[in-house]
């Protein structure tokens, strides 16, 4: 079989698993919501609500009859595509909650990877460049530390330093309430006041997306730079290295040009199921800093046991890391010929 007809025939299978991955994602967490203690009738009306008013908000929300009847509804619906309507946010479908809270949460994971990217592929990059040295010790260090570090632990401790005693950044939220929000297509702050022309709205927007994009971006940098750090160091022992330094070529184009380049396919499959992951992953974070993102109001989901908004919300995730991890797949096929399936 070719490489091409190989490929094809792999995406092919991914692609007929992913229904089955979401199907089983869906059932289990429709299973542990209701194994879970206490009633989502009572989260909302409260526990000394006359039971009269109790069984009509729970025939209401579609939760009396067997559990098998009330698996087999919610599967019906996801068929049509139909997430079900917030129990906590009367007449507000699921759907209108991923639109209204996604956008912040893809922007504070889009500056959140930048800044991962960037100051792990650096701090590998030297950490590697200058083996058995202070370097070397200080990028190992550095990598340990910061994917130990609790995100809600760090998030607490940025805004003790920076937003409570220096002053420099505000505490959380993600626009003053006091100035008109950019409006835009997007729902991203930076790229709708970006297009508009607004430079007052596009510096108020990154103001309030320093820090809690800094926090989870330096905790994830640790990860690419343990990445970076361990397949540089092998990269560079390998002899097209030694023959360039043999040729005269400069040590740093060495490192730049040539083996870096290959040191990366390993992060180029990181990235990809990294940034999925951060999509659903970044709740401690949003939660610290008040963030209005879609992990945010997951949390305040789960928190009062709002079924179809866990599930709605937990199953666009799922689609997101399927998608992304057989995107990626493909992207590696295609910069690494090494690579068969």
């Amino acid at each position: 079989m070719s490489r091409s007809r190989a490929l094809q025939y792999y995406v092919f299978t991914r692609l007929l698993l992913a229904p089955l991955m979401l199907w089983t994602i869906t059932t289990v967490v429709f299973l542990l919501l209701r194994a879970t203690p206490g009633d989502p009738v009572d989260a909302i009306l409260g526990s000394r609500a006359p039971e009269a008013a109790k069984e009509a908000l729970r025939s209401q929300l579609g939760l009396k009859g067997s559990l098998w009847q009330q698996y087999f509804d919610y599967m019906g619906k996801l068929l049509h595509f139909d997430l079900g309507t917030s129990l906590t946010s009367r007449g507000q479908t699921v759907w209108e909650i991923i639109q209204a809270h996604f956008p912040a949460t893809v922007e504070l994971a889009l500056f959140s990877m930048i800044i991962a990217l960037v100051v792990g592929i650096t701090v590998g990059a030297v950490a590697a460049s200058h083996p058995d040295t202070v370097w070397d010790t200080g990028g190992r260090l550095f990598g340990i530390i910061t994917y130990a570090v609790p995100p809600f632990w760090a998030g607490m401790l940025f805004q003790l330093i920076f937003a409570v005693q220096l002053g420099w950044f505000p505490l959380g939220t993600r626009f003053p309430v006091t100035v008109p929000a950019p409006e835009g297509w997007s729902g991203l702050y930076t790229l709708d006041s970006l297009l508009t022309l607004n430079w007052m709205q596009l510096g108020v927007s990154l103001y309030y997306l320093f820090l809690p994009s800094v926090t989870l971006g330096l905790l994830l940098s640790g990860i690419f730079e343990r990445i970076v750090r361990v397949n540089l160091k092998q990269t560079l022992k390998a002899d097209y290295v030694e023959a360039a330094r043999a040729r005269g070529i400069p040590e740093l184009r060495i490192v730049v040009a040539h083996a870096l380049k290959n040191a990366m396919i390993p992060v180029i499959t990181v990235l990809g199921l990294t940034f999925a992951a951060l999509l659903g992953g970044a709740i401690l974070t949003e939660v610290t800093f008040s963030w209005p993102g879609l992990a945010n109001r997951l949390y305040e989901a789960i928190s009062f046991r709002d079924y179809p908004t866990v599930q709605g919300i937990v199953v666009f995730f799922a689609a997101i890391v399927v998608v992304a991890s057989i995107l990626i797949d493909v992207l590696n096929a295609c910069i690494d010929p090494r690579i068969r399936y």
